[in-house]
């Protein structure tokens, strides 16, 4: 073997280790204004006179059209409208919107909206959260399934992904 040969393949070795680091380790945040909410996970930033949109990870609220659609869309606007946040994220969706933690005065926003039973946690992508966020998006599902909040009043409430299906 070459040494370019070795090196090459160090570099591949690095690359693919570095992809299998857990998702807020290499964290970027930004720091803004909220101006806009789409839904009850999806939110426009703007921060140094650049917007951004923001779907907010590791959960799916339901669809406009969806029952408890325009709630969860309500809440969201209660608690971030024209508030100043942090959003911690390394990743983006198909639709290049950064899937972000909003943080505003040390709370979990994705987390709340979980607990409100105004957004489901979304298991598909649990994965790419810390253990303890997976943890705590979990638990307060379970909690506001329990407290029979939000879309949880409904018998059969059916998921944003099972919706967006038909």
């Amino acid at each position: 073997m070459t040494p370019t040969y070795k090196f090459r393949n160090l570099i591949k070795t690095i690359l693919l280790l570095a992809s299998l680091i857990p998702s807020l380790s290499l964290a970027d945040t930004i720091i803004g204004e909220v101006i806009f909410v789409a839904d009850g996970d999806t939110i426009t930033v703007i921060s140094e006179g650049i917007k951004y949109k923001i779907r907010l990870s590791g959960i799916d609220a339901p669809e406009k059209k969806q029952t408890y659609g325009v709630h969860s869309k309500q809440s969201l606007v209660d608690m971030v409208s024209k508030q100043t946040m942090s959003v911690s994220y390394n990743k983006r969706d198909r639709y290049k919107r950064i899937i972000g933690k909003v943080i505003l005065d040390g709370q979990d926003i994705n987390l709340e909206q979980i607990r409100r039973g105004l957004a489901w946690h979304y298991k598909s992508y649990q994965r790419e959260q810390e253990v303890e966020d997976m943890a705590l998006y979990a638990q307060g599902e379970h909690l506001a399934q329990k407290g029979r909040l939000g879309l949880w009043k409904d018998v059969n409430p059916i998921a944003p992904w099972d919706f967006r299906k038909k």
